[in-house]
């Protein structure tokens, strides 16, 4: 079962193994502590030396973990959990003196790693500071320890190397985190394209359909051979339909204006309402005749559908499409947009170009009309 786009998907057996790898390869540098427990002449310190050893791998590795998981699942790392894990490594080391004497100084270098890994920049570097001082200050004030330069270079060198592993852990988490925002928003930008391809093609085309149907049936007792015709139309665009709703689902359906120009004059014939086209479309650039072709659509599907018109007209300009009728139209009804006026904002949009609906001012009827910038068409002002 394939999971939700929008969830993190766990990481493969080979990444998970590589991890592990990666936190417990630092721990053979603990060797150094290892051997001075192993040689301690006391049974008792050699066991403590090796079991905090032991134990301090353990929780390193464990941490190291646990902290991956939690970026790599977007989550923040708790300060308290941060802390009480760098408190309990520091107690681990130590613990083990009895055993390791000073080489347990070794100890601070994962500690200091730990520290820049888990807690914010400044409660890091306070911990990596002190770490760096701790070897030179107990040689001082402990007899028999010797100031470890070879330590502080490492607790430096290694608080370094692992904010550059925290900076490249968070850098690829807010990819993998923008990846996955791309890909809904990719699905619900495609979701909502297809919602309102369908619409505007199968709003157009069925309301069509029921406006013929209905005159076949008021034609089929006065008029036969008309009555057929509407049928026969009928079945073209009930095909037509389906075509293009195939064509909508396999993303290569193409529209025109010269094509909507002629389904117009079918569907305002079909309704009763005398119509005033242009006899040809002019030549437009595709993204312009493909706009103006879906003005075409929902203007004209709107009139036959709502406005209550016995008259429209089509004007078409290198710059502009206009449909005018003298009906009510559908604001008079609805007083808002539908789904299809919505959908020709979005594609005028895309071009730059202005929507206008409403009521007309140099008469009664309703107007819809989509309309580019002068420099994205002719220069001529708009009327």
């Amino acid at each position: 079962m394939d999971l939700p786009s929008d969830l993190p998907r766990p990481a493969s057996r080979h990444w998970r193994v590589t991890g592990w790898l990666l936190a417990a390869v630092w721990l053979f540098f603990l060797n150094i502590p290892l051997l001075a427990a192993l040689h301690q002449p006391e049974v008792w310190r050699r066991v403590v030396g090796a079991v905090t050893l032991l134990a301090f791998g353990v929780l390193y590795v464990g941490v190291f973990q646990w902290a991956r998981g939690q970026r790599q699942q977007h989550r923040g790392i708790p300060a308290g959990h941060a802390w009480a894990a760098v408190a309990l490594l520091l107690a681990l080391g130590l613990a083990g003196i009895p055993g390791t004497g000073g080489d347990w100084l070794t100890t601070l270098v994962f500690v200091a790693a730990a520290a820049v890994f888990l807690l914010p920049n400044r409660q890091a570097l306070v911990v990596v500071a002190l770490a760096a001082l701790t070897p030179p200050v107990t040689a001082a004030l402990v007899p028999g320890w010797e100031a470890e330069g070879t330590v502080v270079f490492a607790v430096l060198l290694a608080s370094f190397a692992m904010f550059g592993v925290t900076r490249l852990a968070q850098r690829n988490s807010e990819l993998q985190a923008a990846q996955q925002e791309i890909r809904r928003l990719a699905v619900a930008e495609e979701r909502a394209r297809t919602a309102r391809d369908l619409h505007d093609i199968l709003g157009h085309s069925l309301t069509v359909v029921a406006v013929k149907a209905e005159l076949a049936g008021r034609l089929l007792d006065l008029d036969p051979d008309r009555a057929a015709t509407e049928i026969a139309d009928v079945e073209r665009l009930a095909r037509q339909a389906l075509a293009d709703v195939r064509g909508t689902v396999g993303a290569y359906r193409g529209m025109s204006l010269a094509g909507e120009l002629a389904g117009a004059r079918s569907a305002l014939a079909a309704a009763g309402i005398a119509a005033e086209l242009p006899d040809a479309a002019p030549e437009l650039p595709a993204e312009r005749d493909e706009l103006f072709g879906w003005t075409v659509r929902e203007g004209v599907t709107n009139v036959v559908r709502h406005s209550g018109a016995r008259r429209c007209e089509i004007r078409v300009e290198p710059g502009l499409v206009e449909i005018r009728d003298d009906g009510r139209g559908p604001a008079a009804e609805t007083g808002s947009d539908g789904h299809g006026l919505v959908g020709l904002r979005e594609r005028a949009r895309r071009l730059d170009a202005t929507v206008t609906v409403g009521r007309r001012a140099d008469g009664p009827g309703f107007l819809l009309r989509v309309a580019l910038p002068m420099d994205r068409g002719t220069g001529e002002r708009e009327e």
